[in-house]
């Protein structure tokens, strides 16, 4: 599976070591492209990383920054993008199965959790459940436009 990582510079050594034990899984890891610094804004690497999964079927975002909600904000204003902030693997569990996210988001979390969070997010299937998806359907009708109000 191909995944994108984008971080500020509070995620720069995590990224690192998620990148090597998603490599060592086999996925094709993409990290962003900006460079990081100590003044460097997590906007800009939601954006950049949001459009690539969006370019990309199939794929899946990982963001990183001080706590993940300012990061995953910035990340959904992207169009088709569902990206969820988490901290347990349950709500991983949740964003993937549920909400249909396409990209999760976390900051300040031990590295063993991550695993976990990453794990269950990768090997969670996409909603199928019709409640879920017609709830998927309603937040992207919503971005085209096209939502009826209830």
């Amino acid at each position: 599976m191909k995944i994108f990582i984008g971080t500020d510079h509070r995620g720069v050594e995590i990224k690192k070591q998620i990148k090597e034990y998603l490599e060592k899984q086999g996925h094709e890891i993409i990290l962003s492209s900006l460079p990081n610094s100590e003044n460097d804004d997590y906007p800009d690497f939601a954006f950049e990383t949001a459009k690539k999964v969006t370019n990309v079927q199939e794929s899946l975002g990982i963001l990183i920054c001080g706590n993940g909600i300012g990061i995953s904000i910035a990340a959904n204003k992207v169009k088709d993008i569902r990206c969820a902030r988490v901290t347990t693997k349950e709500e991983a569990f949740a964003a993937r199965n549920h909400n249909g996210a396409n990209m999760i988001a976390f900051g300040g979390l031990s590295f063993e959790l991550v695993k976990e969070i990453i794990d269950e997010f990768i090997n969670t299937p996409f909603a199928t459940e019709e409640r879920h998806l017609k709830r998927i359907q309603k937040i992207t009708d919503y971005e085209k436009g096209i939502y009826n109000e209830p």
